[in-house]
């Protein structure tokens, strides 16, 4: 029996990446799955986007491993229609414990000359989109009466600062702010709410070539691995990028009862970048 058998974990941006692996990690301990995700393009962000056959392929993934799963095509800046799928799919199983709230988005900019476009969707997507994610999810974890976990995908950026991504930097700084207030909130349901702060993590995210400029500003054309030598002086372990199921070590650890006291933290993964 894994440590998360019989509850309901919700997932967005769970199509892909960090939120897929999350899936899998939770499904293996025994936790029912909502599978969430926009699978569609935005205009801003300059790298392809999830698609629904990408959560088509969480769903065989998460089944592998004996996992029961439900998905949905829902995106966080629609309250309405992510509230429709959440409702919906809690429905089916009758419960929900524990909400992901990964969705997020990326896109490198120069502070004062990036356009309001780019701005707007990354605050809408990052910030705005996981306070709606909490309205659609965290009322059905109370109406349980059985406490739970809300874990929301900070960054180390929040302690890392880099040029070029203002808006995504302020969008994760607020996701603190956005968890303690909650975690105060909610700490009398024994519903505890986290952000974990992970480095760059070895997704479509990171692996394209405005990234690869961002980092590597000084090349006209940079590959993938004058990124990568670069990314290693970012940290004091020298680690290129984290894996996708790093972080979901941590979502586990937040999730289950090893956690079971621990309740507005920022949860850091970054491999000594801020020392």
């Amino acid at each position: 029996m894994g440590i998360l058998e019989g509850k309901v974990a919700c997932i967005t941006g769970a199509a892909r990446g960090q939120g897929r692996s999350h899936a899998v990690a939770l499904a293996r301990e025994g936790a029912h799955i909502i599978a969430l995700d926009a699978c569609t393009t935005i205009g801003s962000v300059p790298y392809p986007l999830s698609t629904k056959d990408d959560l088509r392929q969480t769903a065989e993934a998460v089944e592998a491993v004996g996992g029961t799963i439900v998905t949905a095509v829902a995106d966080v800046r629609d309250e309405a229609g992510l509230r429709s799928a959440v409702d919906d799919s809690v429905a089916r199983f009758g419960r929900l414990d524990i909400v992901c709230a990964n969705a997020g988005i990326s896109t490198p900019s120069p502070t004062l000359t990036m356009d309001e476009q780019t701005w707007q969707d990354t605050i809408d997507i990052n910030l705005t989109g996981v306070w709606k994610t909490c309205r659609a999810t965290i009322p059905h974890i109370s109406a349980g009466g059985q406490g739970g976990a809300v874990i929301i995908t900070s960054s180390a950026a929040t302690e890392i600062i880099s040029g070029n991504i203002a808006h995504y930097t302020a969008s994760k700084y607020g996701l603190v702010g956005l968890m303690k207030v909650l975690a105060k909130e909610l700490a009398p349901q024994a519903i505890r709410v986290n952000t974990i702060h992970p480095t760059g993590v070895e997704t479509p995210m990171i692996l394209n070539e405005p990234m690869y400029r961002l980092f590597r500003p000084e090349l006209a054309d940079p590959t993938r691995e004058d990124f990568e030598a670069s990314a290693r002086t970012h940290n004091a372990m020298g680690i290129f990028a984290l894996s996708p199921q790093d972080v979901s070590a941590a979502v586990l650890y937040l999730a289950a009862d090893s956690g079971r006291y621990i309740t507005g933290s920022t949860f850091t993964l970054d491999a000594g970048g801020a020392l």
